[in-house]
C-alpha cells in the first residue's frame, strides 16, 4: 500500500471519530413540557427551548430579576406552546437581551426549575432590512 493511501485512511478514521464524539452533544428543540417530562424520566441532557420574553399589554418585558451582585438573573420565557416558565441563568445578563426577538435557552430542569447553561439571542436589528430612500437621487 502506498503511503498516501495509509494517510487517507487515517484522516478518514479521525473524521469518523470526531463525528461520533460530537453526536453525544447534539440536542433537539423541545417545549418546556417535553423538557420537564424528559427530566422526570431521568434524562439529564441539555435541551434547547425557543421562546419569547414575557411582555405586558404595552409591550414592555416583565419578569426579569437580577441578583444583588448582578452575576446571575432570571426571566420568564414563553415557549411556542404559550407555556410560561421562569428560567435561571448563572451568568450576567447578555448585552441586548431585552432587545432580542427570540431567545433560545440551552439547559435542563433541576429541582423543578429550568436552569440555562447558555442563552442564544436573535437580535432584530441584524435581520431587518433597511429601507433606502431613492427619491432624492
Amino acid at each position: 500500500m502506498k503511503k498516501s493511501h495509509i494517510f487517507a485512511l487515517v484522516v478518514i478514521a479521525a473524521a469518523i471519530g470526531i463525528i461520533i464524539a460530537n453526536t453525544g452533544d447534539a440536542s433537539t428543540y423541545v417545549s418546556f413540557d417535553q423538557a420537564y417530562q424528559m427530566a422526570s424520566n431521568g434524562n439529564t441532557t441539555k435541551l434547547h427551548v425557543v421562546g419569547d420574553l414575557k411582555k405586558d399589554a404595552n409591550g414592555n418585558i416583565v419578569g426579569i430579576e437580577k441578583s444583588a451582585d448582578k452575576l446571575s438573573f432570571s426571566f420568564i420565557l414563553v415557549d411556542e406552546n404559550q407555556k410560561e416558565q421562569k428560567v435561571y441563568y448563572n451568568e450576567p445578563m447578555p448585552p441586548d437581551f431585552t432587545r432580542s426577538e427570540k431567545v433560545v435557552v440551552i439547559g435542563s430542569y433541576q429541582n423543578n426549575s429550568f436552569v440555562a447553561s447558555k442563552i442564544l439571542l436573535k437580535c432584530p436589528s441584524k435581520y431587518q432590512e433597511e429601507k433606502i430612500n431613492t427619491s432624492s437621487l
